[in-house]
């Protein structure tokens, strides 16, 4: 099993900044590709960026690259998002997710391929 731990999310003005952190416990982080997928209201939850176990992929959803950008530390267990830009259409409940993976450079993007989900952490910008 692997828990896995959101924080830093908040309210923010449009055009700000914010940095979520995704802390995992349980099993050895530098196995998992790592994720993030946000769900607004009444939508879908939907793919926002991803990562390798390596660092040395990653992607990212159209509506996001370019202001967003996804990092790790194996070292610290711990997977970010660098929010910038933000705008009221970013306004969700953002989960961090985790997946194991055989390949160093393998990054999952459908949310079905991930199979451990934080609680999600609360991001609201204003216009």
């Amino acid at each position: 099993q692997v828990q896995l731990v959101e924080s830093g999310g908040g309210l923010v003005q449009g055009g700000g900044s914010l940095s979520l952190s995704c802390a995992a416990s349980g099993r050895t982080f530098r196995n998992f590709a790592m994720g993030w997928f946000r769900q607004a209201p009444g939508k879908e939850r939907e793919f926002v960026a991803a990562i390798s176990r390596s660092g040395g992929s990653a992607y990212y959803a159209d509506s996001v690259k370019g202001r967003f950008t996804i990092s790790r530390d194996n070292a610290k267990n711990t997977v970010y998002l660098q929010m910038n830009s933000l705008k009221p259409e970013d306004t969700a409940v953002y989960y961090c997710s985790a997946r194991d993976s055989l390949s160093a450079d393998w990054v999952p993007l459908a949310r079905g391929a991930y199979n451990y989900w934080g609680q999600g952490t609360q991001v609201t910008v204003s216009s």
